[in-house]
């Protein structure tokens, strides 16, 4: 996840893929401490055998990590040190195409494969040139084995790179733009990036909607809310519909992903084919490996369940989980979500001490 800080039931077919409807649940799950960090985290990822990776934007401080494995609780960058070591002082010493800038999220493709998406945009201001980029890296050889750049035309200036899904061939991939707002089709043979509904009202904040946390509204200290543009996605397991939302959202979008593959439709084309549904404002999404689709809501502490009816059911909250960001799901099911803190940065706060952020996971309810 990932806010731009500019100043500002269920319908149709595409939501089938949601599960059955949700009763409440007897009991909460129980939130398990994994790792803690001082610095922002934000993506987390899991490989089939499950080696656990985060990532580290640099948002409001220089992290010295960008992208790192979790092992025995301790913190080891990833692939590499030379990978990690671009800094804010030293960026015109070192070249960013081959170095993690800021990182938005990290997925394990359950291919053999970790990707890394490089929004290259320190503090969320200026992308920096040549630095927005999907890398590949190979879980077997802890090697970097391609690397697709993003040009100005597919990523122009405004662009935040805040998350990706793989169709289960391998071959797709699907990015939202939660700075401008857009939905970007990288075709992973050919290197081909398209940018999608771009600026249209599904990729936006809606209109009206601020995230509260703590019980009042998110905003900055001079009154001006943040908006939070496109950010969660998540595929069906077949790979034929695709999901986002907003943040500051009530509408969870879904259309068909031949749809956005087919380069003859145009913009309206495909407005026309998207179907919207009820949701809240979250952060991330996750469908499991049973058919549930999680998401994390930010403004309860919480980890939500939504039915295919549009209602949900809190899963876990806890006040540990401030601002519940990214979810992966382990090899044995459980799910790993990171709390990232948004609330508590400098953005919001006067005076904002140095963040210490978490990695936790818990035991899913069994589908009903």
């Amino acid at each position: 996840m990932i806010p731009s800080l500019r100043s500002c039931c269920l319908a149709g077919i595409a939501f089938a893929a949601l599960g059955p409807a949700v009763p409440a649940l007897a009991q909460k799950a129980r939130l398990e401490p994994v790792a803690a960090f001082p610095h922002q985290v934000t993506g987390v990822t899991v490989s089939k055998d499950g080696r656990v990776f985060v990532n580290f934007p640099r948002w409001t401080d220089d992290a010295p990590v960008s992208v790192g494995e979790v092992k025995g609780g301790r913190l080891v960058p990833y692939p590499d040190t030379a990978w990690n070591a671009w800094r804010n002082v030293k960026r015109d010493e070192v070249t960013p195409n081959d170095h993690f800038v800021c990182v938005q999220s990290v997925v394990a493709d359950g291919r053999g494969s970790l990707w890394v998406l490089d929004a290259a945009a320190p503090a969320l201001e200026q992308i920096v040139k040549g630095g927005p980029k999907l890398v590949k890296v190979d879980l077997a050889t802890n090697k970097v084995v391609k690397s697709y750049p993003f040009d100005e035309r597919s990523a122009p200036q405004g662009t935040y790179l805040n998350d990706i899904r793989f169709s289960p061939d391998g071959r797709w991939g699907y990015i939202t733009d939660s700075g401008r707002g857009a939905i970007l089709v990288i075709d992973l043979e050919s290197g081909e990036i398209r940018r999608l509904l771009d600026g249209v009202s599904s990729t936006q904040a809606e209109k009206g909607v601020v995230v509260k946390t703590d019980g009042q509204e998110l905003r900055r200290p001079d009154g001006r809310a943040p908006v939070f543009n496109a950010d969660g996605i998540e595929l069906s397991k077949d790979g034929a519909t695709l999901y986002w939302q907003a943040i500051s959202s009530r509408t969870l979008y879904s259309v068909p992903t031949d749809a956005l593959r087919d380069p003859a439709l145009q913009t309206a084309d495909l407005e026309a084919k998207i179907q919207k549904g009820a949701t809240v404002p979250a952060d991330g999404l996750w469908l499991s490996s049973r058919g549930q689709m999680f998401m994390t809501s930010p403004e309860d502490d919480s980890v939500k369940l939504r039915a295919q009816d549009g209602t949900f059911t809190t899963v876990v909250q806890d006040p540990k989980l401030r601002w519940p960001d990214t979810m992966s799901e382990g090899p044995d099911g459980r799910i790993y979500v990171t709390s990232s803190r948004i609330q508590d940065n400098a953005w919001f706060k006067t005076t904002s001490p140095s963040i210490r952020t978490e990695l936790f996971r818990f035991a899913p309810p069994p589908p009903r």
